[in-house]
């Protein structure tokens, strides 16, 4: 099914001026700077900015995904579920509204990261410079629709997947932390013995079990 038949499809609010935060008077607005990741957004925490009228219709809120059209690569947020607020959307960000009858806006977002709508989204790319993905490119991608069941669990495997491999990175850079930390000290208690010592250390790390030769 085409995109455009699973959710609505607004393009963010254009700012005619560059617009500055303000401390009282103004309304929250998510900038494209403001996304980092493909991780949940909490709009909670949005600048406020003076927006000129008829903002209405570029509110963001919990369940809606937003998407990057322009940037090296086109992905898109969705905005956290249990978020208490929403925010308006700046161009060149493009909010999407998800029916929730047919598509959990978590599984739309997780489904433009992938790899297959990103070549799709390369086809239809405009621009050399300042790489743009137009409207009706976004509206015509195809998204496969399992029953919202499938979709959580599809979600909730692709959250655990990202935080297996976030501690295996974690658990990866602690052993390399004290690899570094038990050669140091064997280099500083070899140091005062000379170059026998030396060639002891070197023995040491390169033995399959760590196991200390002897010398004669």
């Amino acid at each position: 099914m085409k995109l455009s038949s699973t959710c609505e499809v607004q393009s963010g609010y254009t700012a005619r001026t560059r617009l500055e935060p303000t401390t009282k008077g103004g309304v929250p607005a998510i900038q494209l700077r403001d996304l980092h990741g493909e991780e949940d957004f909490d709009p909670s925490g949005a600048h406020l900015y003076a927006l000129g009228p008829s903002f209405e219709r570029y509110w963001a809120g919990p369940g809606d995904v937003l998407f990057r059209s322009r940037g090296e690569r086109n992905t898109a947020v969705a905005i956290a579920p249990g978020a208490k607020t929403a925010a308006i959307a700046i161009l060149p960000l493009m909010v999407l509204r998800p029916d929730p009858k047919l598509i959990d806006g978590k599984y739309l977002a997780w489904f433009i990261n992938q790899p297959a709508s990103q070549r799709y989204f390369d086809k239809c790319a405009r621009g050399t410079r300042l790489r743009m993905i137009p409207k009706g490119c976004l509206d015509d991608l195809e998204v496969p629709l399992p029953d919202l069941p499938t979709q959580k669990l599809v979600v909730e495997i692709d959250s655990l997947a990202r935080h297996e491999r976030a501690l295996t990175q974690q658990l990866a850079a602690k052993k390399l932390k004290l690899t570094s930390f038990a050669l140091l000290e064997q280099v500083r208690k070899a140091q005062p013995q000379g170059n026998g010592a030396g060639r002891l250390v070197a023995r040491q790390a390169r033995s399959p079990a760590g196991k200390v030769e002897r010398t004669n």
